[in-house]
């Protein structure tokens, strides 16, 4: 067989979609009879014999059974039938994702407030998610060890994704500095996600692009690509002018549904060649006419085959996502609304502007919901554990001797692959701060445990008696800076527990803003301003000892005048409706008092 190289290739990283080629690294094959067909891999099935061959002399399982940490589009494929097979076996599963960005700087009205309910809350987020969008998703696999008592093997995987670009799809987002900076902070891997990143899309742009690449009404998008497959052409055309019927050459790295597109494009805009992608990457072979055709017509690479493949390939982790929701494990999350706002944003559909169907819908894709942060707000009131701030803060206490329960809780091993996390911490890693989830959840789901059956022995503990105690927990999750503290999805939001609303009239402070207010009390306490009239603001904090504090140290303040609003009161819509009540009601005695006068 011969070997000629393409020095003719440019010498340059040559990126095509997201697939990468080293100069150079192009071969052209004028292969010997016997071996005119490339298209066959015998080899793989001899890996996989292989490695059967080695688990059953060493008695442990092949290399291909452990899913690997950081998984991007390189990986994403191969890794998904073991991932399948995870989630299906799961008890449940720990969410964590990082984003480009939290909340546009918006001002005014449209900020966030404690005055919020929870259908003004979201129309106001709905923006901020519709503007970021997902860098890194972690996903922490909690599964019970059979034979074991109250054991659980972790699997927890980062997973990079980047927007699908394909055909019309090129979707536009931002990123926000501080989100940048704290992620770089904490190690995050930006080349990951730009260059290796797993495609997605949800379930609309799924229908645009299926009937696009379906009536063969697709292209490339944008003009780098252009110029790159244009390259890819050029290349190919020179090396047809020297090779013969039956030479082939391989064109190296490229993978995933890119390399479907580069194919498409190639055997378009060459008729006499054939192309077929294995895994060193997609072959061409020079075809005769004749054999071209009988290839369209009986090969199961047809351009038919194709346009499904490209669909699957284009969808990504959204293949997964379904996945995830077909196998209704209960999702566990810490403050975990941003996080849900994002998946049926980037994965199921746009958000609506209801409301309502907002919180149907998430109900629909995931019945058993869990925000630890709901629950550990609860028992840290009920233990007298010291103040926390954080994920990690929570599981430190958890494991701490502060915890009655530590030594007889749940034991939770790291699955192969995963040891990174035995000895060392990844803050605001996904896949770590998901592992972290699942912890906290099954350590405070023990210690509740413990807690119900104080006076008598603890029976022998697992999920399904863990979710038991955990039900008054269930899709309640945490809302942050609203007028409610959470988020009922399985019914109606609970009534607002928050402290009253203060009212301050201001005197001798003419033309005093919202922010001038604010200032006045943010060294002493944190409350959120609105103003009701020229002279007068509501005030709103999330605890009681704040409302309870400012209300004695401005009692005799001599120009701010603080007390309780009561609405029937204060209203400047019912001041003025008893207004009108009341002249009419003047005007309706003066009209009596006349009318009685007359003869």
């Amino acid at each position: 067989m011969k070997h000629l190289w393409a020095d003719r290739w440019p010498r340059r990283p040559l990126r095509i979609r997201g697939w990468w080629a080293r100069a150079g690294a192009v071969r052209f094959f004028t292969p010997a009879p016997a071996l005119r067909e490339p298209f066959k891999a015998p080899a793989r099935r001899l890996r996989v014999i292989a490695k059967r061959h080695v688990a059953a002399l060493t008695g442990r399982p092949p290399p291909s059974c452990c899913v690997a940490m950081d998984i991007g589009a390189d990986e994403f494929e191969q890794s998904l039938p073991l991932l399948q097979e995870l989630v299906l076996g799961a008890d449940f599963v720990g969410l964590d994702i990082e984003f480009t960005g939290l909340r546009s700087n918006l001002s005014g009205p449209q900020q966030i407030s404690l005055f919020d309910l929870p259908s003004e809350w979201y129309l106001k987020t709905r923006q901020s998610i519709q503007q970021f969008t997902i860098c890194q998703i972690g996903l922490s696999v909690f599964s019970s060890i059979e034979g074991e008592l109250n054991k659980y093997v972790a699997h927890s995987c980062n997973f990079f994704l980047f927007p699908t670009t394909f055909g019309v799809l090129d979707s536009e987002f931002s990123f926000q500095a501080s989100s940048v900076q704290f992620l770089n902070q904490y190690g995050f891997d930006y080349n990951k996600f730009l260059k290796n990143g797993i495609p997605y899309m949800n379930e609309e742009q799924e229908k645009k692009i299926k009937h696009n690449i379906l009536t063969g009404n697709w292209k490339v998008r944008s003009s780098l690509d252009k110029d790159q497959i244009k390259v890819v052409i050029d290349e190919v055309t020179r090396w047809l002018e020297l090779a013969e019927e039956g030479d082939w050459m391989t064109l190296p790295g490229i993978a995933g549904f890119q390399a479907f597109e580069v194919q498409l494009v190639l055997r378009k805009a060459l008729p006499e060649i054939w192309t077929v992608l294995r895994d060193q990457g997609v072959i061409v072979k020079k075809v005769s006419t004749q054999h071209r055709w009988y290839l369209e017509n009986t090969s199961c690479d047809r351009e038919s085959c194709w346009k499904e493949k490209i669909l699957l390939s284009a969808r990504g982790f959204s293949v997964f996502f379904q996945m995830l929701v077909k196998a209704r494990k209960p999702l566990v999350g810490h403050n975990m609304m941003m996080d849900l706002l994002h998946l049926h944003e980037k994965f199921f559909r746009p958000l609506p502007e209801s409301y309502d169907e907002f919180k149907l819908n998430i109900h629909n894709l995931f019945p058993v919901l869990i925000d630890t942060k709901n629950v550990t707000k609860d028992i840290w009131k009920e233990l007298n554990f010291p103040r926390v701030s954080n994920l990690s803060e929570v599981y430190e206490v958890l494991n701490s001797d502060l915890n009655p329960t530590k030594n007889s809780g749940p034991v939770i091993i790291h699955a192969s692959r995963c040891e990174k996390y035995v000895e060392t911490k990844y803050p605001h890693e996904a896949a770590y701060d998901a592992f972290l989830c699942g912890s906290v959840l099954l350590k405070v789901a023990h210690l509740l445990l413990w807690k119900v059956h104080s006076a008598v022995p603890i029976p022998e503990p697992s999920f399904p008696l863990y979710l038991d105690v955990l039900a008054p927990y269930v899709n309640q999750v945490n809302l942050i800076r609203a007028g409610v503290p959470k988020i009922n999805f399985a019914g109606p939001d609970s009534p607002s527990i928050r402290p009253p609303i203060l009212i301050l009239t201001v005197r001798k402070w003419p033309g005093v803003s919202e922010q001038q207010v604010y200032r006045e009390f943010q060294n002493f306490c944190k409350f959120d301003v609105r103003r009701l009239t020229r002279s007068q603001f509501l005030l709103m904090t999330n605890k009681f000892k704040d409302t309870r504090s400012i209300l004695k140290e401005y009692k005799c303040h001599p120009t701010l005048r603080i007390s309780l609003y009561r609405y029937w009161r204060h209203s400047p819509n019912v001041n003025c409706l008893l207004q009108v009540c009341g002249v009419i009601t003047t005007w309706a005695f003066i009209a009596f008092l006349l009318g009685g006068a007359g003869p």
